[in-house]
């Protein structure tokens, strides 16, 4: 269904039918109404203590993550080109977790999966805003902290806990509004996506650095992710959750931020697109073998 969604997202855009500004919009849309939404309808009364206490080993699992992230960078790319090095890095630290990632998080592991996934993020938007945006430009600490402290998607998160804490449930006209506006992040997220395909051509990305910075953020890190959270036996939810995230492709911010900072920005988009294409393979088998593996053991 959801590559059926890129596909018609690809062609209207091919058609003219949906334009450039319009997928900015609809993108602001997403990120500051219609996920936001989604995550705060993942906090539903029904969560468990359980589900609570393995909140807070996601969020250690997601830091610790970003951490591993980060280390890689300083030796991974080492004899890259020194205009795509940066946008390698940042890249590899920040992946697509969040756009692209919760609705993807949601049809394979279901609300509890979105709610694990919505903890995910509030790692990746510190590291976004740190440690990823330094690759780039010096930022003043305040400007950093208020950006992430903005953020409607890490208020989403702040709210939802507020929200099970409270005596009482929202009533049932807001409840059903905020799911109902939601649930459109699958659809309108892999529109995007497919537009974002579109826009680059087929002939251009042949790159090697494109293909091993893809094998590295699709197959490797999952890898490396899997195996470790199996070892120390990670719930099994939390590990499945964790391991998705870490297979997404790039940030589409990536191709943004190069082209903001004077980085080469042909090679991001290049990225970005490679990437999102193979993880249209990657994604249902990392899948796949998430569900298979995570039953037995």
């Amino acid at each position: 269904m959801m590559f059926i969604i890129i596909a018609i997202g690809f062609l209207i855009t091919k058609k003219g039918i949906f334009s450039a500004k319009a997928r900015t919009d609809v993108t602001d849309i997403v990120l500051y109404v219609v996920l936001p939404c989604n995550i705060f309808s993942s906090f539903s009364k029904d969560v468990s203590p359980e589900v609570l206490r393995q909140c807070g080993v996601v969020l250690i699992v997601s830091t610790c993550m970003h951490l591993f992230y980060t280390l890689l960078t300083k030796v991974l790319y080492r004899k890259a080109r020194p205009e795509r090095r940066e946008v390698m890095q940042y890249a590899t630290i920040i992946s697509n977790s969040g756009f692209m990632g919760l609705p993807v998080i949601a049809s394979v592991f279901g609300q509890t999966g979105m709610l694990y996934g919505s903890i995910v993020l509030i790692p990746l938007r510190i590291f976004m805003w740190t440690a990823g945006l330094s690759l780039f430009t010096t930022t003043a600490a305040k400007d950093k902290i208020k950006t992430v402290a903005t953020h409607p998607c890490i208020w989403a998160v702040i709210l939802g806990f507020i929200y099970l804490l409270l005596p009482f449930e929202l009533p049932e006209f807001l409840a059903g509004t905020i799911s109902t506006v939601g649930n459109c992040t699958t659809t309108l997220s892999m529109l995007v996506v497919g537009s974002l395909l579109s826009g680059v051509e087929l002939k251009s990305v042949i790159d090697k650095d494109c293909f091993y910075y893809s094998f590295l953020r699709l197959a490797a890190i999952p890898a490396v992710v899997f195996g470790v959270l199996l070892l120390l036996r990670v719930d099994k939810l939390v590990t499945g959750v964790a391991v998705l995230s870490a297979a997404m492709p790039a940030a589409t911010v990536t191709a943004m931020l190069a082209e903001k900072y004077g980085r080469d920005a042909k090679f991001a988009s290049k990225m970005l697109f490679v990437s999102t294409a193979l993880s249209l393979v990657t994604l249902p088998i990392v899948g796949k073998i998430l569900t298979t593996v995570l039953v037995t053991v």
